[in-house]
Formats: C-alpha cells, structure tokens, sequence
C-alpha cells in the first residue's frame, strides 16, 4: 500500500480510499464512539484512532476489523494523537485537561502532563524530545521530555481557545490557530541544548473558528481550515528579518512583513464546517475533511477538487494520509 489514505467521524466508521480511484477500499467499524483524529504510523505499519475515551491501535496490513490494542486512561474526548517516529510511543491530548504518553507495545501510560483545562491538539517536535499542545484556556504549552516539565508556557490571546497547533518538519517553527480566526507564527531556535522561541507575526487568517492547522511537509505552505466553509493555504516565507526577541509581543498584521504569509488560495466547495485536512508528501495536494460527509482531494497548483470520497453517513471530521516511500 503505498498510499495510505483514511477518514472517519460521527457514523462511527473508518473508512480506507484509494486515492486516486476515490473508492472505498475497507471500512472499520467504530461502534464505541466517534472518532475525533486519525494517525498513521511512520513505517504505515498502524492506525491510530482517537474516540471518546480510548485510542484504537489498528494494523493495516491484517484484515482483522478488532483493533490490536486500547489505549484506555483519559476520562474525556481526545482530541489529538501522534507517533513517534519509530512507532515507539504515542502521545496524546484530551478534554480531560491532560497529554499522555503511551508504550505502544504494552498500552501503559508512560508520562502525564496537565494543563488544567480541556486540550485540544499535540504535536511532536521533530527532534523527538519535544512535545508541544493547546488549550481551551489559550494556551501553547513546551514540554522537554528529557527534563519531563513545561518549558515554555506562550498565551497569545488571554481566554481565546486555541484549537490547533502545528510545527514545521525541519524543526524551525510553531503555528497555531484560535477561536478568533488568528494564527500565531513563532521561531524555534534550537541554542546548544535550549530552545528560544521567537515571535515572528499573527494574522486572521478567517473571521470565525479555525479548526486545523498545518504546514506542509516543505515548509513553503501552511493550510487552515474553519467553520467558514473553507481551507486556506498560505505561503511561508520567513526569509525577511524581523527584529523580534524571545519573550516580545507578537508582531500585529498592521506590524509585519506582509509577505511574510500572503494567502495562496481559499478552497471553496465545502458545504460545511471543515475539520480536518493532512498534505501528500510532496506539499502538491491537500485532503479536506467535512461536516457536509465528504472528504476532498486538492490539487493545490490549480486550486480544484481531484477526488471526492463518498461514503459516510454524517460529518466526516478527520483524516490521514501518509504516500511517503517507505523502505523495506
């Protein structure tokens, strides 16, 4: 399977696609809840799917519609989930207030982290030693794992829910999104064995909430999307200076490099909120997910809908594909 591609949402499915063809290839039942977010392992060995309580460890490769291990221990929806890059652990976020670390081959809960409010979204940073999550109360949360606490606490609207939080491939930085439709830019600069994080800039990228954020795997785009209806992909271009130091205010859009991320396109053809959407390898194509049922692939070049994959039931909100070359 070089192209792994899956959505599932409230009708209590997962579904895999073949991409290009826009069929439905196999369904996995859901029945304990919905599913909140999808992962798929680096090596594209598991699917991780993130419900109510639990995370489901599926395998790919087998035909066997049980998942192969539970992770059972938030007392809330989770909200977001993903792999390390050797599939050794898995860390995730929930409305319960916490983010967890997991063995994925014993299901134990390895760390715990609290942030006091709902959570809604974790990432791991590329150096594999850094976790970063947001939160209900407006908050972007640091963690070093090997000094195993918070080491940067960043607020950028007080009491502004941040609903997602995305950190760029080569490490160099952190976005997210709020509830105010802004998203909040800043550096990371790794300085000997500490990492400074420097404001660069916020913009409204749309005028209600903004529901994911994600940059490309190049680093030349960041795609949002919102309950506008729309996904809107945005050029990275961090080239410029800009004369900010760890612990300055954000920049103001009045304030920036208005080159810094000018808007790209605004993909329209939603009927509905938009959840969720996950890039191909090459940074060419982006797959929405929506409340309107369907997921969507883009072609970002010509800015139009290539596939639309038909077959849930209700809102479809959350996605993952992975079509990197994986080595045997």
């Amino acid at each position: 399977m070089s192209v792994i591609l899956c959505t599932a949402g409230y009708d209590h499915t997962i579904r895999f696609w073949e991409a290009l063809s826009g069929i439905c290839s196999r369904t996995i039942p859901h029945p304990d809840s919905q599913v909140n977010r999808l992962c798929i392992s680096p090596d594209k060995r598991y699917l991780a799917a993130a419900g109510h309580h639990t995370v489901k460890l599926y395998d790919i490769k087998s035909t066997n519609p049980n998942a192969i291990l539970t992770f059972d221990g938030h007392t809330s929806n989770i909200t977001g989930v993903a792999f390390h890059c050797e599939s050794k652990w898995l860390v995730t976020s929930s409305e319960d207030g916490t983010v967890k670390i997991w063995d994925t081959r014993s299901g134990n809960v390895q760390r715990n982290y609290t942030h006091g409010v709902p959570v809604n979204d974790v990432v791991i940073h590329p150096n594999q030693g850094e976790l970063i999550s947001c939160d209900r109360g407006g908050n972007v949360r640091i963690w070093d794992l090997g000094e195993n606490k918070c080491s940067h606490q960043l607020i950028p609207e007080d009491d502004v829910s941040v609903a997602s939080v995305t950190v760029a491939s080569d490490g160099s930085m952190v976005c997210a999104g709020n509830n105010a439709g802004n998203v909040y830019v800043w550096k990371m600069v790794m300085r000997g064995d500490l990492t400074s994080i420097i404001p660069v800039c916020k913009f409204l990228a749309h005028h209600t909430y903004i529901t994911r954020v994600l940059l490309s795997p190049d680093v030349r785009h960041l795609a949002t999307c919102s309950a506008d209806h729309t996904s809107r992909i945005w050029s990275v271009d961090l080239s410029s200076p800009h004369n900010v130091q760890p612990g300055d205010a954000l920049p103001s859009a009045a304030e920036r490099d208005p080159a810094a991320f000018p808007l790209e396109t605004t993909l329209h053809g939603h009927q509905r909120w938009v959840w969720d959407c996950a890039f191909s390898a090459d940074s060419a194509y982006l797959v929405t997910a929506c409340s309107d049922h369907y997921a969507r692939l883009w072609e970002l070049g010509s800015q139009s809908i290539i596939r639309q994959y038909n077959g849930h039931h209700r809102g479809a909100v959350c996605v993952a594909l992975n079509d990197t070359a994986v080595g045997n």
